[in-house]
């Protein structure tokens, strides 16, 4: 995955349906609160920060340390393992997940301290190198 140097904001002025554009703002401004840093286009992957990963199976590649995504059906919020986040879940509101991502079809229905917690947790776990067998090098 690549940093395309897009326009955040002309992205998410084209995100549709308008619920959707209206929790890509408000994920942006979430996630820039909790990284300190600045939102980055990667394809159509929002991301904040920059790291190398490598998996024990020799993939390798490059990604945001914190990212989401509004797609049609809902925000896909990319976690390292949703799992880890057993109790977090339990108290977040609707959603669904996947292994590494966190979809939620309206941002307004979910707590937001519990999804902030939630991301602050997997952002301090890179930063921190506590990424189980995924080997992280930070980028920027």
């Amino acid at each position: 995955m690549k940093k395309t140097g897009e326009s955040v904001a002309a992205f998410i002025a084209g995100v549709t349906p308008a619920k959707r554009q209206r929790d890509a703002a408000t994920m942006v401004s979430l996630m820039r609160e909790i990284t300190g840093r600045e939102p980055e286009m990667w394809g159509t992957i929002v991301g904040f920060g920059a790291c190398h990963y490598r998996y024990p199976t020799g993939t390798e590649g490059d990604m945001p340390v914190a990212a989401f995504a509004p797609r049609k059906q809902a925000t896909t919020v990319y976690l390292m393992d949703t799992g880890a986040h057993g109790d977090e879940l339990a108290k977040l509101g609707p959603h669904d997940t996947g292994v590494g991502c966190l979809y939620i079809k309206d941002l307004e229905a979910v707590d937001a301290d519990v999804l902030r917690d939630m991301i602050a947790a997997d952002y301090r776990r890179v930063l921190d190198g506590d990424t189980g067998s995924v080997e992280i090098t930070l980028l920027d």
